[in-house]
């Protein structure tokens, strides 16, 4: 690997104590979780690898990922766990057992006052055809390809409203210049 990353002020070289490190998932915490996986198995093709019931805090984690065609999967749960905490870029949906009976139930998405977490993103081969795709599948849209400044990307929600940016990579070439 010849490309060592950009640099900044306050970026460090890398220990080896660090290597092998990979981010593996990004958790989001969803009210109902029947809505938050039609969401995500239907509008972006995932599946879930494993779910991990904590009865006795009463939580669920579901781990979903965007499978290749060449992805091997263990068929054995325990197998699996281990297969799904070595792989790259998983959403892990947390379900908190009961927040899908209270009606006033909300999540705070991160991008209202006072603003922390802002949103997970997704690439795309074709953004226009994606766009279609959201527009038949009634996603709501926060910003479209052609709104705003930042031309060529997409925002939308999911059911717990959290955003989620949308790019084609092939796009992106000037972005930010």
């Amino acid at each position: 690997m010849s490309f060592q990353g950009e640099q900044y002020p306050g970026v460090q070289e890398p220990t080896a104590e660090s290597h092998g490190f990979r981010l593996n998932h990004t958790m989001l915490r969803v009210k109902d979780p029947e809505k938050s996986l039609a969401f995500y198995s239907r509008v972006f093709g995932m599946r879930v690898m494993r779910r991990l019931d904590f009865e006795e805090m009463r939580f669920s984690l579901y781990f979903l990922a965007k499978l290749e065609d060449d992805d091997q999967v263990p068929e054995d749960g325990g197998e699996r766990t281990v297969w799904t905490f070595s792989q790259k870029g998983l959403l892990e949906l947390t379900h908190n057992w009961g927040t899908e009976a209270q009606d006033d139930f909300a999540y705070h998405d991160g991008n209202a006052e006072p603003q922390g977490f802002g949103h997970i993103c997704f690439s795309v081969p074709d953004l226009d055809a994606a766009v279609a795709w959201f527009d038949a599948n009634q996603v709501e849209f926060i910003k479209r390809p052609d709104q705003g400044k930042m031309k060529d990307v997409v925002f939308i929600k999911d059911v717990d409203g959290y955003w989620i940016e949308v790019v084609e990579a092939a796009r992106l070439a000037t972005l930010g210049r």
